[in-house]
């Protein structure tokens, strides 16, 4: 069987709700899920959890949410600031794809 995206249904940092169909929702290689305004303003486009970059997640269509559906399980971790600029001295400078 193949691995489907989680889906989660809120951002990790302000727990604004990011449903299945969100174009707000970003997400980085292990699926941490922020909202854009926090992944852009806030975190820079560095995770706070891994240093990797984000991307928007893509939208299960519909048709496809029986079948699979969105993650029911809120993640909330809001950034520790401090710590996260720790992160950031190490990665806001180098681009995703070369971290």
């Amino acid at each position: 069987m193949k691995a489907m995206l989680t889906i989660r249904p809120n951002c990790e940092n302000c727990d604004q709700d990011l449903p299945y169909n969100s174009t707000e929702a970003m997400i980085c290689t292990y699926e941490c899920t922020f909202c854009r305004e926090c992944a852009k303003d806030i975190l820079k486009n560095v995770c706070p959890n891994c240093g990797g970059g984000f991307t928007p997640r893509p939208v299960r269509p519909k048709e496809q949410l029986a079948k699979h559906p969105a993650s029911a399980v809120r993640v909330l971790k809001p950034v520790n600031t401090t710590e996260h600029q720790k992160v950031l001295l190490r990665y806001e400078n180098i681009l995703p794809k070369n971290r």
